[in-house]
């Protein structure tokens, strides 16, 4: 891990330790069963203590992206997303939307938002355009097929080289529209239109994404190839999720995306003395 920053909004993060993206998902159908729905008390709540526990960013999901989901309209998923902008503005830490709508994506940072976490790479018609003149982080995601039909049979011949070269693509277009290189985060897609064997074989390849030397993020946490390794139901997934926080840390990943923030937290903090004490 190099001692690069990373703009994100107002804030400029430090990239010598991987950064712990904490999750607040503001739906009702959650894959991960943590959903809060409109309730902006509790998931504020959730958030506020997300942070306490170590989260160096907060990623809100107004729309389920799960496999099989449907799409939310856009008013409802404003209705969820803009309260909670608002009782979490001065929180200290950078709010990142995980939208790929631009009329949520302009809305949202006309709210405060600091980073778009696009799980589309910015492909819907006038994205690009919405970030472009912001001063926000961007996460570019990998994405076989769309989140209804996503894991119906994924096939790739060559799954590292596929996802490598769409992010070259979609990181040439972000630069073209006007996107600095430093606002620009990568992420190869977990789950996202992959099996298994796909998403393993990412993960032991994390290091080769990181084009242009940016930063990856590994979206992993209570995922079901978590439940095909481990045969555990998503509820009872916290030690896979830690484990492969700390194998993608291992790998390269700059930001992890997470549910249990405090449990990566010591588990980051472990493994990162021991990388620095055989530095010594």
């Amino acid at each position: 891990m190099t001692a690069t920053i990373w703009r994100c909004g107002k804030f400029v993060l430090p990239g010598h330790r991987p950064l712990i993206m904490g999750v607040v998902n503001l739906t009702p159908d959650s894959f991960s069963g943590d959903g809060v729905a409109s309730d902006v008390t509790r998931a504020a709540r959730h958030a506020r203590r997300l942070i306490g526990e170590g989260a160096d960013i907060i990623d809100l999901g107004a729309e389920s992206s799960r496999p099989g989901a449907i799409p939310a309209p856009t008013d409802e998923e404003l209705g969820r997303l803009i309260p909670i902008l608002a009782e979490l503005s001065g929180c200290g830490v950078p709010l990142s939307v995980d939208t790929y709508k631009p009329e949520v994506m302009a809305a949202a940072l006309a709210h405060g938002a600091s980073m778009i976490n696009d799980i589309y790479a910015l492909r819907m018609p006038g994205a690009l355009r919405a970030v472009a003149d912001s001063d926000c982080a961007v996460c570019l995601m990998h994405m076989q097929g769309e989140p209804r039909t996503m894991q119906t049979d994924p096939r790739y011949d060559d799954v590292v080289t596929e996802v490598r070269d769409f992010l070259a693509d979609r990181l040439a277009a972000a630069k073209a529209t006007g996107v600095s290189i430093e606002r620009v985060v990568l992420d190869p897609g977990f789950g996202f239109g992959k099996t298994l064997r796909h998403n393993l074989e990412l993960l032991r390849h994390l290091d080769e994404l990181a084009l242009e030397g940016l930063p990856v993020l590994a979206g992993i946490s209570r995922k079901s190839m978590l439940g095909a390794i481990t045969g555990r139901r998503v509820e009872d997934r916290l030690a896979a999720s830690v484990a492969a926080a700390v194998i993608a840390a291992e790998h390269g990943a700059a930001i992890l995306r997470v549910h249990d923030v405090a449990a990566t937290r010591d588990a980051l903090a472990v493994w990162r003395a021991v990388e620095r004490s055989g530095a010594e």
